[in-house]
């Protein structure tokens, strides 16, 4: 019988861990030679393949040296933590991926750091040795560095680690030795990760820590047998969140074969499976003997920190965007579905029957998630992203801080320190390298980070590079000034015309191209100054006899700024929304009726 070997990679975003992913599969013989292979292959989703980050946790096993070694790839961003969190319960190791130019980083901190308190033994692979201007010893001595930020033990602490290019797919042992291929990190593997433990001949035990979709056997809970032996046709215990058990029929198991799951007859301790034949199930339900049902610690979560308002679209345009699912329970079957596959995702039902407050770990985290849905054909409406607070037991209010860490040539510095003054953010460190780089560290509340990210690489000509991590909750520190700007808003509907636009290009500047449709209370600009106007936005140049239309002035439009839906849900203040269809995004004001508004604005 094959001996096991479980480990998880992990890596801050782009230190190149599905690239390394790949290597692995390809040397391992995880595809047949004459297979077409795409890179990135565990990158599967559209969203992940167009950014080049790993949004949702996935699992592979290769077979080195009549071994069968499981594979689980996480998300290297911190908006995905809830990822990570599930799924270092299924591993006994972690291989840590570092840029051998950037060293640790933020999100490297957060995943080593959840790694580390559940025991995991380290391997660490100093990657990309062959990048310009990198220091790969300099790397390795900041991880150690961090292992003792972090409390590691002995054991930790005396981790393996290689030199590894993932892009070449070679790796060494040292720096001083020739290039070889990963053999030299698949027997480390071998040799310093553990086997799993488990009785095979004892009751089952198994607790779900993700899930995968089948088109043939619908949902598949996954997770790790931690006790006994595995057939189809095993009736089992399903332990409830209510606290009750549920008996069940295990239909098939199937265990990943390369990327591809694969029946299996049978499987033991610490094997990672995927079941089918739970007609319902979350993320933590424990799977055990039904004469003496079991049900384990579910698996602990770090609390949202960034809240959403999803409603259904009401605007004069609904419909026309290219979407099939319109309807408030469209929306809430689908935002179900979203939660029962991701714990750190929150929804809830407001005062509304077709409102549902969407908490997540930050704004990427809950964007992702939009961005599927329109791609899926939903249409719906998304309020303003709004930071979620707490109290402590004398009823003070409690705000979610972040680490927020930039890197900016020296010359922009000063700008960048000013702005996040503005946001309340408390400077913890402050450095110059040698190349007139200069390396801020701040503590902002998460408010102040809300639509930072593209505003620091203009004030710095696109060269800032930045970070953030959330810390801890902290008394609330005061206003923080939203956008300052007011908008243009549409005057009545319509099609916006080339020479309205043209005329009110010295009020501000656009996000909508000439010929969209429009409607009254719908933002067509960003205003220079404080105050929201209302514009005519659809009026044309009428022509006489008197007068043809090549005598005036041609119409040269300054380019609109096409705004992505990360930025529409960064631009927007509380009182506005955005429209999300298929086809097309468009800003607007929460309540269209301008008597409205300022109705609303008196009795504020």
């Amino acid at each position: 019988m094959l001996e096991i070997r479980n480990v998880a990679i992990i890596a801050h975003v782009d230190h190149g861990k599905t690239t390394l992913v790949d290597q692995i599969l390809k040397q391992c013989g995880a595809f047949r030679e004459t297979e077409e292979v795409n890179e990135r292959v565990m990158d599967s989703g559209d969203l992940e393949r167009e950014r080049g980050i790993t949004i949702l946790s996935k699992n592979a096993s290769v077979f080195y040296k009549e071994h069968r070694i499981n594979i689980v790839d996480t998300p290297g961003h911190a908006d995905f933590g809830g990822q990570v969190e599930r799924v270092l319960g299924t591993v006994d190791g972690v291989l840590l991926v570092v840029d051998a130019f950037e060293g640790p980083m933020a999100q490297t901190r957060f995943v080593t750091q959840k790694a580390l308190e559940l025991g995991l033994i380290p391997i660490v692979v100093i990657n990309k040795i062959d990048r310009d201007g990198s220091n790969p010893s300099g790397a390795l001595n900041k991880v150690f560095d961090l292992f003792c930020d972090l409390d590691a033990n002995e054991k930790q602490l005396d981790f393996g680690a290689v030199f590894a290019s993932g892009r070449k797919g070679t790796c060494r042992l040292n720096m001083n030795d020739p290039d070889t291929d990963f053999r030299p990190l698949m027997d480390m593997i071998l040799e310093r990760i553990p086997a799993p433990k488990g009785d095979s001949a004892g009751t089952p035990l198994l607790q779900i820590a993700s899930l995968e979709y089948s088109s043939f056997l619908g949902r598949l809970a996954v997770g790790r047998i931690q006790r006994g032996t595995w057939k189809a046709g095993l009736t089992i215990a399903q332990s409830r969140p209510d606290g009750k058990f549920k008996n069940i029929r295990i239909q098939k198991i199937l265990r990943y074969e390369g990327i591809v799951p694969q029946p299996a007859e049978n499987a033991g301790p610490g094997d990672i499976v995927l079941l089918s034949g739970l007609e319902s199930f979350d993320i933590g339900d424990t799977l055990s003997d039904v004469n003496s049902p079991e049900s384990l610690p579910r698996i602990h979560i770090d609390p949202p920190t960034i809240s959403m308002l999803f409603t259904v679209n009401t605007s004069p345009l609904a419909g026309k965007g290219g979407g099939k699912f319109l309807t408030g329970n469209h929306l809430l079957e689908r935002l179900e579905r979203a939660r029962m596959a991701d714990p750190a995702l929150i929804v809830e039902k407001t005062d509304g029957a077709s409102a549902f407050n969407v908490s997540g770990r930050g704004v990427m985290h809950l964007t992702i998630l939009i961005e599927n849905m329109r791609r899926e054909g939903y249409e719906f409406t998304i309020g303003s992203p709004q930071v979620i607070f707490q109290k402590d037991e004398g009823g003070k209010v409690l705000e979610p801080i972040e680490q927020f860490k930039v890197e900016v040539p020296a010359e922009f510095s000063g700008a960048v320190i000013e702005e996040l003054g503005r946001r309340k953010g408390e400077m913890v460190n402050m450095l110059q390298d040698d190349n007139n780089r200069v390396f801020l560290e701040y503590n902002v509340p998460s408010r102040g980070l809300i639509g930072i990210r593209s505003i620091l690489l203009s004030l710095s000509k696109g060269y800032a590079i930045s970070q953030s991590l959330f810390l801890e909750y902290q008394p609330h520190k005061g206003e923080i000034p939203s956008r300052i700007n007011g908008v243009l808003i549409a005057k009545d509907p319509g099609v916006a015309s080339a020479y309205a636009l043209w005329k009110l290009e010295d009020r501000g500047y656009m996000i909508i191209p000439p010929g969209s449709d429009v409607y009254a209370g719908m933002i067509i600009g960003e205003h220079n100054r404080d105050v929201d106007i209302i514009v005519n936005v659809i009026k044309s140049k009428h022509l006489t006899n008197m007068r043809a239309s090549g005598s005036d002035e041609n119409i040269l439009l300054t380019p609109y700024r096409r705004m992505s839906l990360e930025e529409c849900v960064t631009f927007i203040n509380e009182d506005e929304c955005v429209e999300v269809t298929p086809n097309i995004l468009r800003v607007r004001k929460s309540e269209l009726d301008e008597h409205r508004r300022k109705a609303a604005a008196k009795v504020e």
